[in-house]
C-alpha cells in the first residue's frame, strides 16, 4: 500500500512539474512576443493583423451586407499600402484587447483606441491621429440636460472602454451621482443604444465620434441630446507591443505622409466632413 501511495504521489509530482514547465514556457513565449521587433516578419509575410470591435461606428463596423468599413479601416489600409503590406482585421472582445495583442493573436489595436496611463503600462502607442471626447448621450424625453441630471439614474458604458475607466477615475463627474454608483456594462455601444432607446438606461457615456455618427444616421436625430462634461479630452492612437519599435516608427512616418499628400484629409471628409479634430493636419 505504501509503495502504491508513493507511486501515486510521484506521478502527481511529475505532472505538476510538467504543468509548471508548460506555464513557464507560455509565459516566456508571451514575454518574447512583447519584446520582439516583428517588422521583418510582417514584411516577409506581407500581412499585418489588426484587432478591433467591429461594431464601433464610424471607426470600424460592418454594414448590413457584412462588409467591414470605417475610418480606421481606411486609415490602416492607407498606411500599410505605403509599405506593400495587406491588413487583415480580426474581431476581438474589446475588453481583452491588450491580452490578444500580447498573445500574438493580433499585431495591432487600431479601433478608436484612446491613450491612457493604465494602457501605456501594457502597450506602446503611435502618434495621435484623432482627438475625441467622452460625452453623455440621453433621450430628450428623459429630460436629462447635464451630468448633474443623472442623479439617481441608470448609466451605460462599454466594457473595457476609456469612458468606462473614466467613470472610476473621476468619480465626482458621474459615478457619485448615478444609481448604485456603477454603470451597466455592454459588450458594444450598439447594444447600449438599444437599451437607451428602450428606456432601460437614461444615459450612455460614449466616444463623441461614435455618438455623432450614430445619431446622425437615426430616423429621428432630434430625439437625442449630446452633453459634454468635464472628462479630459482623449487621443486616438494605434496600440502596439512595446518591442515593435520599427513598426511604430513606420506607422508614424506613414501617418505623416498621408497628412502631407492629402489622403488623410480625404478620409476625414469621407467619415466626418469638416467636424473632426486631427492633430496631424494642424
Amino acid at each position: 500500500m505504501k509503495l502504491k501511495r508513493m507511486w501515486r504521489w510521484g506521478v502527481a509530482l511529475a505532472f505538476l512539474l510538467v504543468l509548471g514547465g508548460s506555464l513557464a514556457g507560455c509565459s516566456s513565449v508571451t514575454q518574447r512576443a512583447d519584446t520582439q521587433d516583428t517588422w521583418s516578419t510582417i514584411q516577409k509575410r506581407q500581412r499585418v493583423v489588426v484587432g478591433l470591435d467591429d461594431s464601433f461606428v464610424p471607426m470600424g463596423f460592418r454594414q448590413k451586407s457584412g462588409k467591414l468599413v470605417g475610418y480606421d479601416i481606411d486609415l490602416a489600409r492607407a498606411v500599410f499600402k505605403l509599405y506593400g503590406i495587406k491588413v487583415d482585421f480580426q474581431t476581438i472582445d474589446w475588453s481583452m484587447n491588450a491580452t490578444e495583442l500580447h498573445n500574438g493573436t493580433i499585431d495591432l489595436i487600431w479601433n478608436g483606441y484612446s491613450i491612457t496611463p493604465e494602457r501605456a503600462k501594457k502597450v506602446a502607442f503611435s502618434d495621435t491621429y484623432l482627438n475625441n471626447d467622452q460625452v453623455l448621450v440621453t433621450k430628450k424625453a428623459d429630460h436629462v440636460t447635464s451630468f448633474a441630471g443623472m442623479q439617481g439614474k441608470v448609466l451605460g458604458a462599454q466594457s473595457g472602454s476609456s469612458g468606462y475607466n473614466d467613470i472610476d477615475a473621476y468619480p465626482k463627474v458621474l459615478k457619485n451621482r448615478i444609481k448604485n454608483h456603477s454603470a451597466i456594462q455592454y459588450d458594444s455601444f450598439t447594444n447600449a443604444f438599444i437599451d437607451l432607446n428602450a428606456g432601460r438606461i437614461q444615459g450612455l457615456l460614449i466616444d463623441s465620434t461614435y455618438a455623432n455618427y450614430y445619431i446622425k444616421h437615426q430616423a429621428d436625430p432630434g430625439a437625442y441630446r449630446v452633453i459634454t462634461g468635464s472628462f479630459p479630452k482623449e487621443e486616438f492612437a494605434v496600440g502596439l507591443r512595446k518591442g515593435d519599435v520599427t513598426m511604430r516608427r513606420k506607422i508614424n512616418a506613414g501617418l505623416k505622409r498621408l497628412a502631407a499628400n492629402g489622403t488623410l484629409q480625404k478620409i476625414n471628409e469621407k467619415w466626418f466632413g469638416s467636424n473632426v479634430d486631427t492633430p496631424l493636419l494642424k
